[in-house]
């Protein structure tokens, strides 16, 4: 089924106060899989793969806080509510509040880092995760390097102390999206007319700018906290894990990827795939065969 036959619901979740999330769900038709998008996307980015995935597993995805049409509050002076570990838990709140105890995941770019924070936090409830197109947070902020922030310089523009960021992006966000999806190795080409305009809308809003904002500055603060103590802890994640990654993008060049999983998982397989960042976008035929390859037999699917 097309994405766009979905059924979209709005549910609310009290992780860290009360936030409705905006969620598309797929028919039941097989294990339960939670698709997380990235920046500055909505669940949308996941159309190219729906329909191969939703014959097959049971899909919810949902807008992250702050993103999309879900609610979007003000960030906490330490933004907390904005961490990778409330959002993680807004996400467990959805899928058992859906009948979902245990679930598979994939996730791109900023739900790729929601989805290792779920992972850590709750290894009883993933099945197996995907991550496409991260290295671990932690790793890429201490390998920063000129090239890296050269290209990811909205790393350290959306981390600046409240206002400065969202005044400089008032009124100015379709602008600002078009900008980072078309500065990336495809240009604007995987993304319809229609898709981007959706994209645009969504950062028209100014409590989107602030929910990107927050977003960042929680992961260059509260979430290092976080990786620091699992790490000092020795923690590792234990789930099956999947890393996809682009070819032609900025952390195939600046970093490696399974090296670095291998450094906070105990079972890691991937690859680069011959694309840039938006791998579900660029590359879905593929996609959708290395996770349909990597889900099934996890979750004993046809069996």
């Amino acid at each position: 089924m097309s994405i766009h036959d979905a059924v979209i619901r709005r549910v609310p979740v009290s992780t860290y106060g009360s936030v409705s999330l905006n969620v598309r769900l797929g028919p039941v038709s097989g294990p339960p899989l939670l698709l997380l998008h990235g920046h500055p996307q909505t669940q949308l980015m996941w159309r190219k793969v729906w329909p191969e995935l939703s014959s097959r597993f049971t899909l919810v995805a949902p807008d992250l806080r702050g993103y999309g049409d879900s609610d979007k509050p003000v960030g906490a002076p330490d933004h907390a509510n904005y961490s990778k570990r409330v959002m993680a838990a807004d996400c467990v709140e959805l899928m058992r509040s859906l009948g979902h105890d245990t679930f598979l995941v994939a996730a791109h770019d900023r739900g790729a880092r929601v989805a290792h924070r779920l992972a850590a936090d709750h290894p009883q409830r993933v099945s197996a995760l995907a991550l496409l197109d991260i290295a671990p947070t932690l790793a890429m902020y201490e390998q920063t390097s000129e090239a890296f922030a050269r290209a990811y310089w909205h790393w350290f523009f959306l981390i600046q102390p409240h206002p400065l960021p969202e005044t400089l992006l008032a009124s100015k966000g379709p602008d600002y999206v078009r900008c980072m999806l078309g500065g990336r190795h495809a240009g604007l080409a995987p993304f319809e007319p229609e898709v981007l305009a959706e994209y645009q809308r969504c950062a028209s809003d100014p409590a989107t700018l602030h929910g990107f904002c927050e977003d960042y500055r929680a992961s260059a603060g509260i979430d290092l906290e976080h990786d620091r103590a699992d790490r000092d802890a020795g923690l590792t994640l234990q789930t099956p894990l999947l890393v996809l990654w682009g070819r032609h993008g900025v952390v195939h060049r600046c970093f490696d990827v399974l090296g670095e999983w291998r450094r906070v998982a105990a079972d890691v397989r991937g690859e680069p795939l011959d694309c840039g960042h938006y791998l579900a976008e660029e590359q879905p035929e593929q996609v959708a065969s290395r996770l349909l390859g990597f889900f099934e037999p996890v979750s004993g699917y046809g069996r």
